[in-house]
């Protein structure tokens, strides 16, 4: 199919989509994994990891197999999600304070009095910004939040009408974690409220898997000892396979509800993961890094019959792009200054030319002032990969430049043998943001 016809069926594809949810708007469901590698699937060709449920959806999705997140670390990452902007403009840049005001062991968090004000200063970075889940709530659909989530109690900081997490301690999600760990009634509640309101309904389901403690059934654990090198690896490989069986759960009560055809289905994951031989620890160039073991992800949209599944190995795609998707699907407007994409507008889709990352520290240095924190900044342009590592000053201390065709692990680094195409992508990450003035191009938001 030439690149002509394939934009035609994909607009005609579109224009349906926005005419059906015009009679009767489509459901959301949002899946987030979390820590899982982008190799660790079936479908992206894994040969031990059995994830068939994932692969069907994968199978019926428009499919980015070179999907990325713009950050290796799971706080950002997720406001990320909701606010549709880079972490240095949404201003949540780590996951806590550093020292002196990290907790110390034994610390509440953000319960303990001398640290609440700073735990509450970086969620106020959150909140001044819209985000997707207002903007569903306020088109009148019954929002539920479910997982992983930081910033403070959903409903009052994101707008849900529906949430699991209360807010406290404040960190990962506190009682919104036992999603899919201890089944979905949560969710089976909420649809018994939407059914009753008779309302359109959005899922933030975020469930805490792979992520560690990896603790999966014990038939899953024995099945993967038997083919894993290591007990570490066999039990997140087994963790991995707990996620796909949870998904194909509730995939499966969506048919059974006949809202698989009126649900729009979009995966994700917050960061990517390589498992060390020891249990619940990641190995280097994986997450809290900016390779692509820590930011590269398979990105999926689905909604039967509307668009048309196809496997893209070639376009780039973000996790930015989720709000503008949704809302290009919804045919709904968003801010003018969120930088991603409607990845099923094709046209829009063949014009990327390049994405952008960044990688802050866990800890943040100060909540204020981003490039404090800040470690690297990279770009990706069709086949190739730069990665800039810099000071706490804005000083760039080493470049690293990747042809990701002939090197998807980054093993070779080209930079000394190509410096013409490092310099000039170099230039593509100044111009996107420069330390000294921490802002996308476009944004229109306060400064930090």
């Amino acid at each position: 199919m030439t690149s002509t016809r394939c934009i035609f069926c994909f607009s005609i594809l579109l224009l349906t989509s926005l005419l059906s949810a015009a009679e009767k708007p489509p459901n959301v469901l949002l899946i987030l994994s979390d820590d899982q590698a982008w190799t660790d699937y079936g479908f992206m060709g894994h040969p031990q990891i059995k994830t068939p449920h994932l692969d069907q959806l994968a199978a019926e999705s428009l499919t980015f197999t070179r999907g990325y997140t713009p950050i290796a670390l799971c706080r950002p990452a997720l406001s990320t999600l909701a606010t549709g902007l880079y972490p240095h403009d949404h201003g949540v840049i780590g996951n806590d304070p550093s020292l002196p005001e990290r907790p110390k062991k034994g610390s509440q968090g953000r319960n303990d009095p001398a640290l609440a004000p700073i735990y509450d200063a970086v969620i106020a970075r959150f909140t001044r910004h819209p985000n997707m889940i207002q903007d569903l709530t306020a088109q009148g659909y019954l929002t539920l939040q479910t997982g992983k989530w930081w910033e403070g109690n959903p409903r009052e900081t994101a707008g849900f009408t529906h949430a699991m997490t209360k807010g406290d301690p404040g960190r990962h999600g506190d009682v919104g974690l036992k999603i899919s760990r201890e089944g979905h009634a949560p969710i089976e509640n909420f649809w018994a409220d939407a059914d009753a309101a008779d309302k359109p309904w959005f899922i933030w389901h975020a469930p805490f898997l792979p992520h560690t403690p990896h603790t999966p059934p014990e038939e899953l654990l024995e099945q993967y000892r038997k083919i894993a090198p290591n007990e570490g690896v066999a039990r997140y490989w087994a963790t991995v396979a707990w996620f796909d069986q949870t998904c194909g759960e509730l995939l499966a009560r969506l048919e059974e509800r006949g809202e698989r055809e009126n649900t729009i289905v979009i995966y994700v994951c917050d960061n990517g993961w390589i498992q060390s031989p020891q249990p619940n620890r990641f190995a280097p160039l994986s997450k809290v890094t900016p390779y692509e073991g820590g930011t590269r992800s398979p990105i999926m949209v689905s909604w039967p019959g509307k668009i048309t599944p196809h496997r893209d190995e070639t376009h780039l795609a973000s996790n930015i792009d989720v709000w503008p998707t949704i809302a290009g699907l919804l045919g709904t407007e968003i801010p003018d200054n969120l930088p991603g994409i409607n990845l099923t507008d094709a046209t829009a889709v063949a014009d990327r030319q390049m994405i952008f990352g960044e990688q802050f520290d866990h800890d943040i240095a100060n909540i204020y002032i981003p490039s404090q924190s800040l470690d690297a900044r990279w770009v990706v342009a069709g086949d190739w990969k730069l990665i800039a590592h810099q000071d706490r000053d804005g000083t760039i201390t080493k470049l690293e430049l990747f042809n990701l065709t002939n090197d998807p692990h980054e093993k070779k680094d080209l930079a000394d043998i190509a410096p013409q195409r490092a310099k000039k992508m170099l230039t593509e990450i100044t111009e996107w943001w420069s330390p000294h003035y921490p802002k996308s191009r476009g944004d229109k938001s306060t400064p930090l």
